[in-house]
């Protein structure tokens, strides 16, 4: 009997793809339609924003049906009651920066008086 590896579930669904893809296949029908000679003149003035509304609505309700389960936090792992593992302790060290020693002798501006 073999095993499967491979994750079972069901895939995300980027909705921003999902939209993105709905708009382009409703504009190549629109250009299809146009194509063909099924619409003309003013008729292409209407039908050239639905492809765009209709994307929309369908990302709006692809959100609203993920919306809630997209961003949930999923336990993983152990959830039973464990001991809590103390951190090692760390020595102090020296600081990982240090400003350079500045050469107090080049200051211009000491020997100026404010007015």
């Amino acid at each position: 009997m073999e095993t499967n590896d491979k994750p079972a579930g069901r895939h995300p669904v980027n909705i921003g793809h999902l939209v993105m893809g709905l708009a382009f296949l409703g504009i190549v029908g629109i250009w299809g339609l146009v194509q063909t000679d099924t619409v003309t003149g003013d008729d292409v003035r209407w039908l050239m924003p639905i492809p765009w509304v209709l994307a929309g609505l369908a990302g709006l309700v692809a959100t609203a049906i993920t919306g809630g389960r997209r961003y949930a936090v999923r336990q993983t792992g152990w959830v039973g009651e464990r001991p809590v593992e103390t951190a090692p302790q760390v020595e102090e060290t020296a600081p990982l920066y240090a400003p350079p020693p500045t050469d107090r002798s080049d200051d211009r501006f000491d020997d100026q008086e404010t007015s």
